[in-house]
């Protein structure tokens, strides 16, 4: 023990010390149990009545010729060597 300090004043830091880590334990808790509420109910708010959608629609889709893909694939590959 410091022997400049009066008991009171070692009581009080004690004290402060316990109610800090009381008090992160509590919000540790509750911040833990906020974050399930909220994925629970994002789960919960999904559009179920709707169907899953596995592609595109029929109507965006275009074929493309050769030729156009040929180009298409040059691009990605000019524009993924500027990433590098």
């Amino acid at each position: 023990m410091l022997q400049n300090v009066s008991i009171l004043q070692q009581t009080g830091v004690a004290v402060l010390a316990v109610a800090t880590v009381v008090w992160a334990v509590g919000l540790v808790r509750v911040m833990r149990r906020d974050q399930a509420d909220v994925d629970a109910w994002r789960e919960s708010q999904a559009l179920r009545a709707l169907p899953a959608q596995t592609g595109p629609p029929r109507a965006e889709t275009a074929e493309l010729t050769a030729d156009e893909r040929a180009a298409f694939a040059g691009l990605v590959r000019q524009f993924g060597d500027g990433r590098s």
